[in-house]
């Protein structure tokens, strides 16, 4: 057993109401570590997804027929709100009306509801009528196989691609750990921009998560405004985020490449086609802080690489079939199965 598993199962389950905090608690400990997701719907059935298939809790383990599961109903997920919350929404609304909490650990999330516009913007969100509480896990060594296959190329700038629960996050946090703590490379004066808490779990300004002794931690900046604020007054030799492309994390890459300050990042691509068609990636690799771009496989196989590609090499293919009609080969230059 994992117990580093369990462990983060457990924490993430904390906000679970009274009611069904206990049936997750008494789930085999196998099927503990394996949780990616736990989904409460009101008035439907508990489940729990594997990054395979969903099953749904009964009172005695998991099945696979949704009669068989243990219903939410609504004071349940009130009474979970509100510890989600720790008993205060009011201070959580910027991150409500974004759809999602980072609670203690690290483990986002995601809140579903009816919106309440002010002048066409969510504002915020009544009637919730869905969580989906991601469990977040540190995997040491995550990053081995990344760094084996591009070792010192790893800090000229890389662009890790995936779809949702490919497992960015996860090797994002063992990258920060090996590259500040002096694993298989020197030791390097890292930075984390932790917009959503994902990353450090940093929970009353202790960082729940390992990522290693030279790193400083820029907990809930915005992403744009933390990279500014890491070239300002840090000093790093590499910054890491999650989930970048807006125009202003853009507009901040580019003052990276003027600081002469590596930056490894993720984004959203669910195939090597994304790769050239996203807009949003293209204008990234424009910028010429990276040299290299990662594909991460499926949900199924989370942290492991689909394919490597130059950032040259993929600008040049989006100039000669700008709509991305001819893909990339699937391991890209390194010949990944």
């Amino acid at each position: 057993m994992n117990q580093n598993h369990i462990n983060s199962f457990t924490t993430a389950i904390q906000p679970v109401c009274q009611r069904l905090r206990p049936v997750l608690m008494e789930l085999p400990e196998h099927i503990q570590e394996s949780v990616q997701e736990i989904r409460m719907r009101v008035n439907l059935p508990l489940s729990i997804f594997n990054g395979v298939q969903s099953f749904f809790v009964t009172g005695n383990g998991i099945s696979r027929k949704p009669e068989e599961g243990i219903p939410v109903f609504r004071e349940d997920m009130e009474e979970t709100f509100r510890s989600l919350c720790s008993h205060s929404v009011y201070t959580h609304q910027n991150e409500i009306r974004n759809g999602f909490l980072t609670i203690r650990g690290g483990h986002r999330v995601g809140i579903c509801g009816t919106a309440v516009l002010d002048q066409g913007q969510v504002a915020g969100l009544r009637d919730i009528s869905s969580f989906n509480i991601r469990v977040a896990r540190q995997i040491f060594g995550a990053a081995d196989e990344l760094l084996s296959l591009i070792g010192e190329e790893i800090v000229q700038g890389v662009l890790l691609a995936g779809a949702p629960s490919t497992g960015k996050t996860t090797i994002l946090r063992d990258l920060a750990r090996q590259l500040a703590g002096g694993g298989t490379l020197p030791p390097r004066k890292i930075t984390v921009v932790d917009e959503r808490g994902e990353l450090a779990g940093v929970y009353r300004g202790d960082a729940q998560n390992d990522l290693g002794c030279c790193c400083d931690i820029l907990d809930g900046y915005p992403k744009s405004q933390g990279i500014l604020q890491a070239i300002r007054s840090l000093s790093p030799e590499v910054i890491l985020c999650d989930e970048l492309g807006s125009e202003r994390e853009t507009a901040a890459v580019e003052e990276v490449v003027n600081a002469g300050v590596s930056l490894i990042v993720s984004v959203h691509a669910a195939s090597a086609g994304d790769l050239l068609r996203r807009r949003q990636i293209r204008r990234l690799m424009e910028t010429g802080a990276f040299r290299t771009v990662v594909l991460l496989d499926c949900a199924a196989r989370p942290g492991k690489i689909k394919g490597i590609y130059k950032v040259g090499e993929l600008l040049g293919q989006i100039n000669r079939d700008p709509v991305g009609h001819g893909g990339l080969h699937s391991g890209g230059l390194y010949g990944i199965a």
